[in-house]
């Protein structure tokens, strides 16, 4: 079992920056892929950024492509997530996923992941 928990969301301005991270316990993260997904109220959710085991490959959503940056931590078992230039409609709940999926493609589909944090709240205000 994985234990993923998610932190650093809040409130914040357009324009402004917020990292967040997820904490993974239970197991090591370093053989799985890691995404980030977003549902903001009334919305389905949407995938917003990948990153593979090993870190060397990466894919964003085009809505975030550019300003925001996924990244990971195998020694300390966390991934992140850098967000810039926040906009209005990134306001959603942010979550991590894990797929047990080692090899060098990620996965956008939120049906393919494996182990789910329970999110964090970002809002961007205007």
């Amino acid at each position: 079992q994985v234990q993923l928990v998610e932190s650093g969301g809040g409130l914040v301005q357009a324009g402004g920056s917020l990292r967040l991270t997820c904490a993974a316990s239970g197991r090591t993260i370093s053989d799985s892929g890691m995404d980030w997904f977003r549902q903001a109220p009334g919305k389905e959710r949407e995938f917003v950024a990948a990153i593979t085991a090993s870190g060397s490959n990466t894919g964003y959503a085009d809505s975030v492509k550019g300003r925001f940056t996924i990244s990971r931590d195998n020694a300390k078992n966390t991934v992140a997530l850098q967000m810039h230039s926040l906009k209005p409609e990134d306001t959603a709940v942010y979550s991590c996923a894990l797929i047990r999926y080692g090899g060098s493609a990620y996965y956008t589909d939120p049906k393919f992941m494996h182990y789910w944090g329970k999110g964090t709240l970002v809002t961007v205000s205007s």
